[in-house]
């Protein structure tokens, strides 16, 4: 990912300019890629990009939440199900 960005940073005028985009990270630790989730945000200012800013969907402990791979665990569904409806607003406005 780092490196897309990097060759996409280059590219004029910015293609992520304006655009909505929504940010899921999901790890098997506790926080969820909360680190990398905030650094990407930060990344995404250079690129003028609209970021969905709430809810925030970083999936902890993602090991027990997904079966066969598939996401099992219902409120965690439930969740993500709740922040797609907001980008979905969001990427209308």
């Amino acid at each position: 990912l780092k490196n897309a960005l990097d060759w996409l940073s280059r590219y004029s005028p910015q293609p992520l300019a304006g655009k909505p985009v929504l940010i899921e990270t999901a790890s098997p630790g506790a926080i969820g890629g909360a680190r990398a989730q905030y650094h990407l945000r930060q990344i995404l200012v250079f690129f003028d990009a609209q970021v969905l800013n709430k809810p925030e969907a970083m999936i902890g402990k993602v090991t027990d939440k997904v079966t066969n791979g598939v996401l099992s665990d219902q409120d965690t569904r439930d969740f993500l199900t709740r922040q797609l409806a907001a980008f979905t607003q969001f990427s209308q406005k």
